[in-house]
């Protein structure tokens, strides 16, 4: 049986999709606006609070539900795990429990988006270089001994989600050295109307991020699914045995 194929640019439903495209222009722009004016004054508690607030809006705006199975850890330390579907994912993690996302560094040079990623605490990583790798690691590291909640996608790239793609350990190191707990996370999208698995919001092999977009906003309507997992310890695992054990336990939490 081929897979399902992502659904076609629905240029008919393009008024709802421009009106949409507004409303989450402005609200990028409301973001920055706090970011700017209001981080400053807020400690990190209250900055989390507004990142995970703004980006339960921004699902709205967008027209996705959220839903939630599982239970988040409450308190740091930990690490997440999940898969990779969508330029979506972070908005929806962060929609279910604020966490620090471990990025590529090109995302700092993104207009608007740039900005309010360092503001939410993101660690950017040049994945090119096994030397910054090594720095980001350290990095996690001191952020779990803080205490910190952080956000990992090991596949290292995005997939459809009908599959779990190969997790790549290194940044699990992290974990082994803090001694910290990680909890796998899966995520999937649905229509809402039939509970099939929804490709729309898609961003993997020839896909634009423009196209994705205008496909989620011109789709029927999705629910991101969040699927909270069991947290586990390394327990004398080395890296690399533990990220098949969390790839297999993602791949079954998503099915």
């Amino acid at each position: 049986m081929s897979a399902p194929s992502r659904p076609p640019l629905r240029w008919a439903r393009a008024p709802r999709a421009a009106w949409r495209l507004l409303r989450v222009l402005g609200q990028v722009l409301s973001g920055l606006a706090t970011v700017l004016l209001r981080f400053p004054r807020l400690n990190e508690a209250e900055r989390a609070q507004q990142v995970e607030q703004w980006s339960r809006q921004m699902l709205r705006v967008l027209g996705i539900e959220l839903r939630v199975l599982g239970q988040p850890l409450a308190h740091g330390p930990a690490l997440l795990v999940s898969n990779h579907i969508s330029w979506l994912d972070i908005l929806v993690l962060h929609a279910s429990r604020h966490c620090r996302f471990v990025s590529k560094s090109e995302v700092r040079h993104w207009p608007l988006i740039g900005a309010m990623a360092a503001a939410a605490g993101t660690l950017f990583i040049e994945r090119a270089s096994r030397r910054d790798a090594l720095r980001v690691v350290h990095d996690m590291h001191a952020s779990l001994v803080a205490g910190d909640v952080l956000a990992v996608f090991p596949e290292g790239t995005t997939g459809d989600g009908l599959q779990v793609l190969p997790f790549h350990a290194n940044l699990l190191q992290a974990a082994v050295s803090a001694d910290a707990p990680v909890q796998p996370v899966a995520l999937k999208f649905v229509e809402v109307a039939s509970g099939a698995r929804s490709l729309a919001p898609c961003y993997v092999g020839d896909d634009t991020l423009v196209g994705s977009l205008w496909r989620t906003l011109s789709s029927d309507p999705i629910a991101a699914v969040v699927q909270f997992g069991v947290p586990e310890h390394a327990h004398g695992r080395d890296r690399r045995a533990w990220a098949l054990d969390l790839q297999q336990t993602v791949s079954e939490l998503a099915a």
